[in-house]
């Protein structure tokens, strides 16, 4: 076995842990050797369902509705979920690999050869969620930031590169880059995955088990079965599963910043006069609605989506229970409709910032994103400037 494998017993079970690069063709072809020379009673993939429906549905796609998806309140995810899914895609461009082609050759070769199979990962979705739950508001921005600069970047990197991603000394400094950046977010997706993998890993049945999983999970996943095996680590996984109540602060944060804009318009009108406080609500609803129409345009929205940016973020900033992005977007997806070619080539065209933009899909969450973003922006900007004028 070479070092990307490791082998441990415990309690007199046999448990072969394969440690992959997730865009890798030598990743695939170990995995399937692994599972034909060890002929395990088991394979456990790190894979959910949906992930292994959606690589095995090639169409899937074609049942996204994006005003659904907005009006739901998930496109901040979508996007986050795209952008990772583009970071790995680029990776494995012109290797001819796609993202989780291991994990989907781990179930094949099991079910050729006869053998039970499970999938062990958590749900993605669920995943992500968690992360963005535990994300205060400048952690979101990073997260979002971070992925969108991974999936856009123009660097590729060599087959030899991507083969050292299994070197564990390349992995502890990304991890340890991950923890200081992103504290929540590695916690998250790779720390608690880490035991989530490791539990339904060692509740699996059968006595010798063959598990594939990305390499950065190895240690952790290696750890966490000991302590399974020693009783030291509960099995019981139901906490991992929810995503947390925000918390008193999260659900009162939404609205510190109108109460705050109010607040000072109205302390204008007492302490400066009439004039003074309806040139400061006319100010802040300039700079609020004219950023978060300048981001609108940055995404090259429709027309009618620019103005429904400009007149819609005062409305969404009073009212937090909407967004300027939610409108905005809304009307974008209206006005330039998906189109059946949108959902065929959206996995490639999230591959590139040209492909961001010619996609109507990742055009709409452009527009939902930026005309957010400088919605948000002219908010802070505004405060300052508007408080100017009533101290004057």
């Amino acid at each position: 076995m070479n070092g990307t494998v490791r082998r441990l017993t415990l309690r007199e079970r046999e448990f072969i842990l394969v440690g992959t690069a997730h865009v890798s063709r030598e990743s695939v072809d170990e995995v399937a050797r692994v599972i034909q020379e060890e002929h395990p009673d088991r394979v456990c993939v790190e894979m959910d369902e949906g992930r292994l429906r959606a690589m095995r549905d090639t169409a899937s796609w074609e049942k996204l509705d994006i005003v659904k998806v907005l009006k739901d309140g998930r496109g901040f995810l979508l996007m986050a979920n795209l952008a990772l899914s583009s970071f790995q895609r680029r990776l494995g461009a012109g290797l001819g690999v796609k993202p989780g082609d291991e994990m989907k050759r781990a179930v094949d070769v099991a079910d050729e050869l006869g053998i039970a199979w499970s999938l062990c990962d958590r749900e993605v979705q669920l995943s992500l969620k968690r992360a963005w739950s535990k994300c205060g508001f400048w952690s979101k921005n990073k997260l979002i930031a971070a992925l969108l600069s991974s999936a856009l970047s123009n660097e590729k990197l060599e087959e030899g590169q991507i083969e050292s991603l299994k070197n564990q000394n390349e992995l502890d400094g990304m991890m340890a880059e991950l923890a200081a950046y992103l504290p929540a977010v590695k916690e998250t997706l790779i720390d608690e995955r880490d035991r989530y993998l490791a539990t339904r890993i060692f509740l699996s049945e059968g006595k010798k088990l063959v598990a594939v999983i990305g390499a950065g999970h190895m240690e952790g996943v290696v750890a966490r079965l000991a302590e399974l095996d020693a009783g030291t680590l509960s099995t019981d996984l139901g906490e991992l599963e929810k995503v947390p109540p925000p918390g008193l602060f999260a659900r009162a944060a939404p609205w510190l910043i109108p109460a705050l804009i109010v607040a000072l318009i109205i302390a204008g009108f007492f302490y400066a006069g009439a004039d003074i406080s309806l040139s400061m609500l006319l100010r802040w609803a300039l700079w609020n609605g004219s950023l978060a129409a300048l981001g609108t345009a940055l995404a090259f929205g429709h027309p009618l989506a620019i103005l429904t940016a400009f007149f819609g973020a005062p409305v969404a900033t009073i009212n937090p229970l909407v967004g300027v992005g939610l409108f905005a977007g809304v009307v974008q997806a209206t006005m330039r409709k998906p189109q059946v070619k949108d959902l065929e080539f959206l996995g490639t065209d999230v591959t590139s910032i040209k492909g961001f933009y010619r996609n109507r899909i990742t055009r709409t969450l452009l527009v939902f994103f930026l005309s957010s973003m400088g919605g948000m922006i002219g908010n802070f900007i505004s405060i300052p400037y508007i408080t100017s004028l009533m101290v004057k």
